[in-house]
């Protein structure tokens, strides 16, 4: 009896202590976050809590106070899940910690991907700020079948992807088998789902190898990530018959960059795939915060009747290296002597992408381009985009409201790919369980510096950035953790 009662009088004291601390007798944290603006899109949550973690996940939301070997105080500021690019071509530490320090926690590269997809990241391996992932490539693939060359990652160590035939030539069906393998493979290998370059490689992709790509989709319950094929000015064919394929065949497909290709008829596009949903499909798309494309001088759709495509000419067109405005002379030089050079084409509206972003489901993602340093420039949408998503048009041109915002950089994206990737199940959200990637900010502080001339400058205001659990930055200065994961896919 007397032992009974001391153990009563024990749990008793245990009860008392919790309601005090706010937290269980004898429990510790890694890290807490005290009295910030909790900002959870998955359970509609704004409210000021506690939050305590511990070996890099979320094990305690409280109003009650919490204490841990390192506490931060977030009070007046807000805390919010780490943003999730969906496309993002730039796995190298200066790219890498660029879009780190622009609040994202997980940098997927889904349009292009990799084959074999160990081969992804090697550049930023065990030294990575956040976590990153890719796709299965289909274009590495059909390199590796069609060409016999091997190039994993669209650069490696032994250089940047040039076009050769295998995105010119049209598989044989004992290639396209071969190409089928391999795309299972990959998804085996854990690869995100499968990246389809389908405009680069137009003319070459047959519709029988593009719907064994969408049927291995099916079979595996993975989305297809699409760069779909580009029509004139926004023509819309190219979008309903990827979306007609997608229906016949029950694959998952997600369309990059919707912004780029539908130009000035986003909503049509928007409602063609409100359509094609309804009827059975599972269908998203992203967006980009940007009004200019960029790609390598020698992209197919270069190979046609651009100007017409983009309603541009020469003029629209910068040299991403050096930022100056092609003519037709530099233009053709720079086709024939720098097939793997960037530019920048300005085509898009910024009406266009206020349409977008209100797009109920939409998603917000990069398409950052290769940043390998400071000299070899790029677009901006690295640097700048999801500062930019909160400073621009949320603060100051109230396009969305902070929630939706939050939502579409974090929660949809991680929605989209965990019921193939469970690792998601645990992240773009602020719960017990969830992976530690947060934000903690005030609005009022961010700004997104980055510009087409001045593509690298770092966007500021971010109080912490923290990636599993860890401080990754404090008050825009960097920390010496690197606890970037590698995630793959579990099929």
């Amino acid at each position: 009896m007397k032992k009974l009662a001391l153990l009563f009088l024990f749990l008793f004291l245990a009860l008392l202590l919790y309601q005090f601390f706010g937290q269980p007798f004898g429990q510790s944290f890694d890290l807490v976050i005290t009295g910030g603006r909790v900002i959870d899109p998955a359970s509609n949550t704004n409210a000021v809590m506690n939050i305590g973690i511990k070996d890099g996940t979320i094990t305690n939301l409280s109003t009650k106070p919490l204490s841990g070997a390192i506490s931060i105080n977030a009070a007046g500021k807000t805390v919010a899940p780490g943003f999730i690019d969906l496309h993002t071509h730039s796995p190298f530490p200066f790219g890498e910690e660029l879009q780190a320090r622009d609040g994202v926690t997980t940098a997927l590269d889904l349009e292009a991907g990799a084959f074999p997809i160990s081969a992804y990241g090697g550049f930023i391996r065990n030294k990575a700020h956040a976590n990153y992932g890719s796709s299965v490539g289909h274009y590495a693939i059909r390199m590796k079948v069609i060409e016999g060359k091997e190039q994993p990652y669209l650069i490696t160590e032994q250089g940047s992807l040039v076009p050769g035939p295998a995105f010119s030539e049209q598989a044989t069906p004992e290639q396209i088998d071969q190409i089928r393998k391999m795309l299972h493979e990959g998804i085996d290998q854990g690869g995100i789902g499968i990246g389809l370059l389908l405009d680069y490689m137009s003319s070459a992709i047959s519709d029988a190898e593009l719907r064994m790509i969408f049927e291995v989709a099916k079979e595996r319950d993975v989305v297809i990530w699409a760069h779909i094929r580009r029509g004139v000015n926004g023509d819309i064919q190219p979008l309903m018959d990827i979306l007609n394929l997608s229906r016949e065949t029950g694959a998952s497909l997600h369309i990059c960059h919707i912004n780029a290709n539908a130009m000035g008829e986003i909503d049509d596009w928007l409602k063609a795939i409100d359509e094609a949903n309804k009827l059975g499909a599972d269908v998203t798309t992203e967006l980009f915060l940007y009004t200019a494309g960029s790609t390598s001088i020698s992209a197919d759709v270069f190979n046609r009747d651009w100007q017409t495509i983009f309603g541009i000419t020469y003029e629209d067109v910068q040299w991403a290296e050096t930022g100056e405005y092609l003519t037709q002379e530099t233009w053709e030089e720079k086709r024939k002597n720098r097939p793997d050079g960037i530019v920048i084409h300005h085509y898009m509206n910024e009406d266009w992408l206020k349409i977008g972003l209100q797009y109920p489901g939409m998603i917000v993602a990069t398409d950052a381009m290769p940043a390998l340093n400071a000299q070899q420039k790029a677009v901006p949408n690295g640097a700048g985009n999801y500062t930019r998503l909160l400073a621009k048009y949320v603060r100051d041109e109230k396009v969305l409201s902070l929630e939706e915002a939050i939502a579409k950089g974090s929660y949809f994206p991680a929605r989209r790919l965990e019921p193939f990737a469970p690792a998601f199940a645990k992240k773009g959200r602020i719960q017990v369980g969830a992976d530690a990637d947060l934000l903690v900010f005030d609005l009022e502080n961010l700004q997104d510096h980055a510009t087409y001339t001045d593509p690298y400058q770092k966007s500021t205001g971010w109080d912490y950035i923290i990636v599993n659990g860890r401080v990754v930055f404090d008050h825009d200065e960097p920390t010496k953790e690197r606890p970037g994961n590698k995630i793959l896919a579990a099929n």
